[in-house]
């Protein structure tokens, strides 16, 4: 059962140590890495979750995933998560990692849907808008296509969302009409 509160903790110790050391880039990427590997094998999170597997086999399976592609500050950090029965909760550790290297190095993550492809150009002016209103910090746009909002854009930053969609008016135009608010007007 996922437990946020933990996993923020833990992060934020790693996060730490990661700066005391002068590596936090490096565990950065480490992070990256296994939120990747997460993401990419619900294989991986099942081992990590399983009670059956015994820590000592965990331990060694983690060390294969990982050897070679992750720091000794991340391997000795992953360790520590199997020797305290934390490893179930790896997923999560690695993404509130990330998520507090966004907000300590000012990088905002925006999410801009669309309902197909669009331009470098359009791309970039979009991006030049976005990033004069957030002058301080760094802008790191992901791009999504969703043909089910038939035209327009849905903009979500942080908790904030845009949404200037052709499905959001058209949903609009419908909830006035089976409202009939209207009505009282004529």
């Amino acid at each position: 059962m996922p437990n946020p509160r933990l996993a923020s903790r833990y992060a934020k110790s790693l996060l730490d140590l990661a700066i005391e050391k002068g590596q936090l880039d490096a565990a950065y990427a480490d992070m990256k890495y296994l939120q990747a590997v997460c993401e990419a094998s619900s294989e991986f999170v099942s081992l990590l979750r399983s009670p059956i597997i015994k820590a000592d086999q965990k331990n060694s399976i983690v060390a294969a995933v990982t050897t070679g592609k992750v720091s000794e500050l991340t391997a000795a950090f992953n360790n520590l998560l199997v020797r305290k029965g934390r490893e179930s909760d790896l997923p999560e550790i690695a993404t509130a990692f990330v998520e507090q290297y966004n907000t300590l190095k000012r990088i905002r993550i925006v999410k801009l849907t669309t309902a197909a492809p669009m331009g470098e150009a359009v791309r970039s002016s979009i991006m030049r808008k976005i990033a004069g209103y957030m002058p301080n910090d760094t802008v790191d746009m992901k791009t999504e296509i969703d043909e089910s909002l038939i035209g327009g854009f849905v903009l979500e930053v942080g908790d904030k969302l845009y949404d200037a969609s052709v499905k959001k008016s058209l949903n609009d135009i419908r909830t006035k009409l089976v409202d009939h608010s209207y009505e009282s007007k004529l």
